[in-house]
């Protein structure tokens, strides 16, 4: 019985510092730039073409 104890409270802790992880990562501006991910994949190769030119 104490096992399922311990085991019920290291779940909690671990849940804890996971939820205070992802607000930090939220109030830091982890999560802010949603649009640009998406269109810097479409264009990556584009980049790397014009860089390997200039050289």
């Amino acid at each position: 019985m104490s096992v399922i104890l311990i085991l019920i409270i290291t779940s909690i802790v671990v849940a804890i510092v996971f939820l205070t992880a992802f607000l930090w990562a939220v109030k830091s501006g982890q999560y802010d730039d949603t649009y640009a991910p998406s269109v810097r994949v479409l264009f990556d190769d584009e980049n790397k073409k014009e860089a390997n030119d200039d050289k």
